[in-house]
């Protein structure tokens, strides 16, 4: 079956089926309270009007959108969001809840790919969309202060105006929140340039589960007393608590950038190609994608992309992209370096883009196949993290079980490899024509086989969330499991904070024992 066989899938809301029926092993925290008439009057009284979101019979799509996943996998059951303005209202609100036992789960853009930012049973969504002011810029130290509702996109708008940028760049950024993207440690398309949140977040104000106000907005470089406690929220995931505010370091933006796309034979040129760019493009080298030959056909197929791609087809292709002061010194190290790789038959062809429109549709394939996934079928992504010369081995033997498995064709469409082969994190996305049990245990009994192999890990960027709860205990020694657990209780003895996520909570409470 070829991409242009595969039907589009229109799912409407209500054919999603809840994520607590799926997940029948999933039970409802007994000591959680129900949503009560008495709690709606307390949110009343503190937020106004078009800050609720109530379950009643003329709003079921509104909240619809907040009970569903960007992925429309999962479906919680939660009958109220609230939508709070300043950091005192999400501290009010998360301390009543507390005190009343009612869970509660953080949301930023809901574009989660592991069910971290929706609900399971009846939480109560707790949506940063209204906290978005930008707070202060400073563009001696090159330092951002914003509301962790903030979106990417818009932030780097507005540094872009000011000759910066964000150091963070990902496919969803017309619609991610910054406080999500750090509390899922989000990594994205730079990260072989400008590294991982860890080191970019450089102060962060959170609400703790009893309401206290956690204020350590710093924008020090360099700051060495004591622990550095906001590294604990960065991917945390909202177990912890609810970043409010963010201080980032901002990167100054280039003068000049430059896109190139290569067309190769094989998974160990796309390698070679990689090397040569380290020592070509050193300085200036800013990210280097790859994708395998389906997820171009898939992107062209579903997302109209056919006539915007200038290569013929080949196995492999890669994106690369620097940044730096000087155009004319960048495109002719970037015109140095395809010659290279072209003399040398590590790349069978490529180009340079010879402007912004054209730069801007070659990234648009890169970013554009997870979207195409979505309409090519019912898709399952992962996201691994994997020494670079084994990184697509995974993919064609995953290919290779379901053929043997008689899975592959039917119900599986088919099995796509991209990624950033600059930090060695590739996705794989699973497009089938239904999800299935036995699919979804085939493919992650392989990825654990060769995570553990190569001692790899089975969440690169996009977390934990609800998908990967029950691989976590596998994935890291019970010391450190049990570490993380202590830590939960600390924060959060109450365990209202994104409950089911991480951790079974019948596993959490053998903690008050």
């Amino acid at each position: 079956m070829t991409t242009k066989d595969i039907p589009k899938k229109n799912i409407s809301n209500e054919e999603i089926r809840f994520t607590a029926d799926v997940h029948s092993n999933l039970k409802r925290n007994p000591n959680f309270k129900k949503l009560s008439q008495d709690d709606i009057l307390y949110f009343q009284s503190i937020l106004p009007s078009n800050a609720l979101t109530i379950e009643s019979d003329s709003n079921q799509e509104e909240l619809m959108a907040y009970n569903v996943d960007w992925l429309r996998i999962h479906r919680g059951k939660s009958k109220l969001v609230v939508k709070p303005k300043t950091t005192a209202q999400v501290s009010n609100i998360v301390k009543y809840c507390n005190e009343k036992k009612l869970a509660i789960v953080p949301q930023g853009g809901n574009t989660g790919l592991v069910g971290g930012s929706t609900p399971i049973f009846d939480e109560i969504i707790i949506s940063t969309k209204n906290l978005n002011q930008i707070r202060e810029f400073d563009p001696i130290s090159s330092t951002l202060i914003c509301d962790s509702g903030c979106i990417l996109e818009i932030l780097d708008d507005y540094l872009a105006e000011r000759g910066h940028m964000m150091p963070l760049d990902i496919g969803s950024k017309g619609s991610c929140h910054i406080g999500g993207n750090v509390a899922t440690n989000a990594g994205g398309v730079r990260y072989v340039r400008y590294g991982s949140l860890h080191g970019t977040i450089l102060g962060l104000e959170v609400v703790l589960p009893d309401g206290t106000i956690l204020d350590n907005l710093s924008t020090l470089r360099k700051d060495n007393t004591g622990y550095d406690i906001k590294q604990l929220f960065i991917g945390s995931e909202g177990t912890l608590g609810i970043i409010t505010g963010v201080s980032i370091l901002a990167s100054r933006r280039h003068k000049a950038i430059s896109v190139a796309v290569l067309g190769l034979n094989s998974f160990e040129n796309v390698q070679n190609a990689f090397i040569t760019s380290k020592e070509m493009l050193t300085e200036i080298l800013s990210a280097f994608e790859f994708w395998d030959d389906k997820s171009l056909k898939m992107v062209k197929t579903h997302l109209d992309q056919s006539a915007k791609f200038p290569l013929d087809e080949y196995p492999f292709y890669a994106l690369i992209e620097t940044g730096g002061s000087n155009k004319d010194h960048d495109e002719e190290k970037l015109s140095e370096f395809l010659e290279t790789v072209m003399e040398k038959g590590i790349v069978k062809n490529g180009i340079i883009a010879q402007d912004n429109t054209q730069m801007k549709s070659l990234w648009s394939i890169r970013e554009g196949i997870p979207d195409a996934g979505m309409k090519a079928g019912s898709a399952y992504f992962y996201d691994i993290s994997i020494p670079i010369p084994v990184m697509y081995k995974i993919v064609e033997d995953v290919i290779s079980k379901l053929k043997n498995a008689g899975l592959y064709g039917k119900p599986v469409i088919d099995v796509h490899g991209f990624g950033h082969v600059g930090d060695g994190n590739l996705h794989m996305s699973i497009i089938t024509e239904s999800y299935s049990p036995k699919i979804i245990n085939l493919v992650e009994s392989c990825i654990n086989e060769w995570t553990e192999k190569y001692k790899g890990s089975l969440s690169a960027e996009h977390g934990i969330g609800l998908m990967k709860s029950k691989i976590l205990e596998n994935s890291k020694p019970k010391v450190m499991v049990d570490i993380m657990r202590k830590m939960k209780y600390i924060f959060d003895p109450n365990g209202i904070m994104n409950p089911y996520k991480f951790f079974p909570y019948q596993k959490y409470e053998e903690l008050k024992v």
